[in-house]
């Protein structure tokens, strides 16, 4: 073997199986209102992403007859590793979509809707069309219904944002994920800076629109890499935080690095608070959909 040549050490040893926390057990899904919301999405050609995302407060979520569709088909262009959506070359933009959603929302007679989407970075102005359709849908037909969507980055087109914002959504939400120093590994394709700029210039663009953001953790941040994301989101005006704990969807997936307790989400809230944001919600089971009308209430009030 020459000198120069360096020897790379593999640990083949098998990794060691954390034992799920009891606090992070969910209920199966299970119910009448489960079943007739899955029906729904089918007779309509719909995706949730409840269940592409293979969230464990579906059960729960659907039973109060609440869910999150998601537009532009059900195969995103990214790859992100912690993300059970499936990845690869998506088909034609359906643009009937959006009056399907609408439909869908109206015959569950929903309050709150939340509409989010795969990424689609081969035609973000046309996915960007899509979000304002889906919303100028739903106000057609439930135009007591408050819309929030849960947008991508649109790889920083300012146009794309300008698109939705003008079909004025209650709420904006675009999720940072995790911490700079883990953005290659986790988001792939994104960027940290990007998506700070978008969610600050959604809140000088449009003031009256709700911002929202969210933050998954056990993938290996630090609780002050944390802290740090929480001031950079509370000084861009972020209104709404979400913070929860990630689950491995696979072994294709991330590896969760710990899982944090219940005592450490109570202390990740307070820090949060501090940076101005008017709702926290943070615990094992949080995603950004949970509860969205709650975080939406609590917002206005504050």
């Amino acid at each position: 073997m020459a000198s120069g040549s360096q020897l790379v050490q593999i640990d083949c040893m098998p990794p060691v199986r954390q034992p799920k926390p009891d606090w992070l057990r969910a209920k199966a899904p299970v119910g009448e209102n489960f079943h007739n919301l899955k029906k729904l999405a089918r007779g309509l050609g719909l995706h949730t992403v409840c269940e592409s995302a293979q969230c464990p407060n579906i059960g729960e979520c659907w039973n109060h007859r609440t869910a999150t569709f998601m537009l532009l088909g059900d195969i995103c262009t990214r790859r992100c590793g912690f993300c059970a959506v499936p990845k690869g070359k998506p088909g034609p933009i359906d643009q009937e979509e959006p009056r399907r959603v609408a439909e869908a929302v109206a015959q569950l007679e929903l309050k709150h809707a939340v509409v989010t989407s795969v990424n689609r970075d081969d035609d973000n102005l046309g996915g960007a069309r899509i979000f304002a359709e889906t919303i100028r849908q739903i106000r057609h037909l439930s135009p007591e219904c408050r819309v929030e969507v849960l947008i991508p980055d649109f790889q920083g087109l300012d146009e794309a944002l300008h698109i939705v914002l003008e079909a004025k959504p209650d709420v904006l939400n675009h999720n940072t994920e995790t911490v700079p120093r883990l953005y290659r590994a986790v988001r792939s394709g994104a960027r940290y800076e990007r998506s700070l700029r978008l969610l600050e210039n959604a809140g000088k663009l449009s003031p009256e629109i709700v911002t929202k953001s969210g933050v998954m953790v056990g993938l290996g941040e630090t609780i002050s890499e944390l802290v740090d994301v929480f001031r950079d989101l509370g000084s861009r005006g972020v209104a709404i935080l979400t913070v929860g704990q990630y689950l491995r969807p696979s072994r294709d997936h991330l590896p969760i690095a710990r899982f944090y307790t219940p005592a450490e989400f109570d202390y990740l809230k307070d820090a949060a608070l501090a940076f101005g944001f008017r709702h926290v919600e943070s615990g094992p089971l949080v995603r950004s959909s949970y509860h969205a009308h709650e975080h939406a209430d609590a917002a206005a009030r504050a």
